[in-house]
């Protein structure tokens, strides 16, 4: 028995080891990235439910969404950043395709806060490769449509405009998730769109910042405010294993959320903000820096991972580590990202001959028994998204310039 359990830790030894010292070929895994891409490509259906979301464990066809799905975004945007890693047409001409069939996005009435998701990650990226005047058009509009949703009072966006479990509709509710969609209302404000817009992604994340989260800076995923009074209810953990757990992705999305913000406002604000969310995030981590699907499930550590959540984070952490002013500390948060792409583009979290998508182990929707230990179409997204930033800091070029350019 004792033998067993020295080569056990011997073999968990080696294996942190390698984590922390591999160099990862960024070039290589952003060309196994388009090999998969491409495989999906023959897998699309004719009709117009045509969209990859996710694959369940253990198989390997795709679960197809329509653009009104929070998701449609993801697919268009992996097919952009293909074609900026790789400088293939094909990309190009299948990201314009389907990032097209997202435009009645622009013209409906808001249903929730999901149009950064869908129309930046499509729209947005297609605009910054192409230039294409028509695509600017689409984002500005959308960008308008998500402002719609914002409640003065309240001070943040509406997340989910209609009755959600939890969520004492008809009052006011807002996700950590939403952090994301305020790039796009940035964006729209410094190219063409109005003012406001800024100013009400501004107040979204600092009432955020205010309200979402626990003394040890762990979110919680929905916060209920009084529509009327702008006085926040309660603060819950919707998909989260309980409403004082850290939800992984959850906490992913502060720490990409605030990153962003600090890199659209230069408010040191949200820059001292990403650290605290970011540092109580790795803290915790399991050897491989994949985290469990909620940092206080019981079940750790059969519980499943979540991939997504680490994908999200690495792509952050590349960013945040070109701000932070601490040398020391910007160098940790570079190394940790490249030890989870690492992990990540390692035969244990890759998908490989599993299936078309590019990550295996990710988790939805735990609670709800929704997408558990599943491909997700948005851990393929930031995946390839950490992988280009990641290049680029390799050539030390900058995060915002394009491979393409």
């Amino acid at each position: 028995m004792t033998i067993f359990r020295n080569l056990l830790l011997t073999a968990i030894f080696l294996f942190v080891y390698a984590v922390a010292n591999a160099q990862l070929n960024a070039s290589k895994a952003i060309a196994y990235c388009a090999i998969q891409a491409d495989k999906t490509l023959k897998l699309i259906p004719a009709d117009r439910i045509n969209i990859p979301r996710g694959i369940a464990h253990g198989k390997k066809d795709w679960k197809f969404v329509d653009f009104k799905d929070w998701c449609s975004g993801f697919w268009p945007g992996i097919l952009w950043y293909a074609y900026e890693g790789t400088g293939n047409v094909k990309f190009k001409v299948q990201a314009d395709k389907f990032s097209r069939e997202l435009t009645p996005l622009s013209m409906m009435k808001a249903f929730d806060h999901d149009l950064g998701f869908q129309i930046f990650n499509s729209f947005g990226n297609g605009y910054r490769l192409t230039k294409n005047p028509e695509y600017k058009k689409i984002i500005l509009a959308s960008a308008d449509t998500l402002a719609t949703l914002f409640n003065p009072t309240v001070g943040t966006i509406l997340s989910w405009p209609r009755p959600v479990p939890n969520m004492d509709w008809p009052q006011h509710n807002t996700i950590i998730d939403n952090m994301i969609n305020l790039e796009m209302l940035f964006w729209a404000s410094k190219n063409g769109g109005r003012k406001k817009l800024y100013d009400i992604a501004v107040s979204h994340a600092k009432t955020t910042m205010k309200n979402h989260f626990r003394s040890d800076y762990t979110s919680y995923h929905a916060v209920v405010y009084n529509k009327q009074t702008g006085l926040k209810i309660k603060a819950v953990t919707h998909q989260g294993y309980a409403d004082n757990s850290m939800w992984a992705r959850g906490q992913s999305w502060a720490i990409y959320g605030y990153t962003m913000c600090y890199r659209e406002t230069k408010d040191s604000v949200f820059l001292d903000f990403a650290q605290k969310v970011s540092d109580v995030y790795l803290k915790e981590l399991p050897a491989d820096l994949i985290p469990y699907w909620d940092f206080n499930d019981p079940a750790i550590p059969n519980a499943p991972r979540d991939a997504s959540a680490a994908a999200v984070v690495a792509s952050a952490l590349l960013e945040l580590s070109t701000f932070t002013e601490d040398k020391t500390k910007a160098k940790i948060y570079r190394k940790k990202a490249e030890q989870m792409l690492t992990s990540l583009s390692s035969a244990k979290y890759q998908s490989r001959e599993n299936n078309s998508a590019f990550l295996l182990h990710s988790t939805g929707h735990k609670p709800n028994g929704s997408e558990i230990d599943a491909a997700i179409i948005y851990a393929d997204y930031y995946y390839i998204e950490a992988l280009l930033r990641l290049k680029k800091l390799q050539k030390g070029t900058s995060l915002y310039s394009n491979l393409k350019s």
